[in-house]
C-alpha cells in the first residue's frame, strides 16, 4: 500500500507536469526561449494564501536544473511567504520560478533559498522581466488561467526532504538528487517530458 507522504508527491508531481503546457499556452504567458535559456526551474502548483496559517502562503513543488542538454531528476521543494503581495485574493496560484544564472544553482539547491536577498527576482509577463531586465530570477503567476502580477521578495524556497524521501525511496538533499545524477522516478517523467517539451516549443 503506497504510504500517505508518497501519494502526496505523487499529486505535486503530476500538478507540475500539467502547470508548463498551460502556462506556456495562455496569454502572456512563459516563452519557449526563456524556458531554453534557464538553468533552473521551480514549479508550485496550487500555492495559496493562508493555506498553512492564517497570513502565511505555502506551496510544494519540485525544482529541476539542467545536466548537459537534459533536465535533471526534480528535487523536492516549498515556497513560503508571511507577506506575499498577491494582487488576486485567495485563488490559488501556479507559480513557475526560472534561474537564468548557473552560479545560483547551489544556492537555489541548498536547504533554504530566499527570494530577494540571496538573487534579484522579477515578475515575467512572458516578454520581458516587470521591474528589473537583469534580474537572475523570472516568476509568473497564474490563476484560473490567466497571469497575475505578485511579490516574491521575502519568500523562501526550502528543501523537502520528506517528500524527496517518499519520492526517492532514500534521505537525498535537492543538490544529491538534480548534481548528483538521480534516476528520475517514473512518477517523475512527466514533468521531466514537460520541460524537455516545452523548451523546445
Amino acid at each position: 500500500m503506497m504510504s500517505l507522504s508518497r501519494c502526496a508527491a505523487y499529486l505535486v508531481l503530476a500538478c507540475a507536469a500539467a502547470v508548463l503546457p498551460a502556462a506556456g499556452a495562455s496569454s502572456g504567458g512563459i516563452r519557449a526561449e526563456q524556458i531554453a535559456s534557464a538553468d533552473c526551474i521551480a514549479i508550485i502548483p496550487g500555492f495559496k494564501k493562508g493555506a498553512a496559517v492564517v497570513g502565511v502562503a505555502f506551496g510544494r513543488g519540485f525544482v529541476s536544473c539542467r545536466n548537459g542538454g537534459n533536465w535533471s531528476a526534480p528535487g523536492a521543494v516549498t515556497l513560503e511567504s508571511a507577506s506575499l503581495g498577491v494582487q488576486v485574493g485567495g485563488e490559488k496560484i501556479d507559480i513557475v520560478i526560472l534561474s537564468m544564472d548557473k552560479e545560483l544553482r547551489s544556492k537555489l539547491l541548498s536547504d533554504r533559498f530566499t527570494i530577494g536577498a540571496d538573487a534579484s527576482a522579477a515578475w515575467g509577463n512572458g516578454k520581458t522581466a516587470h521591474d528589473d531586465p537583469n534580474a537572475k530570477l523570472l516568476f509568473f503567476g497564474r490563476t484560473k488561467g490567466a497571469f497575475a502580477g505578485f511579490g516574491l521578495d521575502g519568500a523562501t524556497l526550502k528543501a523537502d526532504d520528506s517528500s524527496n524521501k517518499a519520492l526517492y525511496g532514500k534521505p537525498l538533499k535537492n543538490s544529491e538528487i538534480v548534481e548528483g545524477g538521480a534516476r528520475t522516478p517514473a512518477a517523475a517523467q512527466p514533468l521531466v517530458a514537460s520541460l524537455t517539451r516545452e523548451a523546445n516549443r
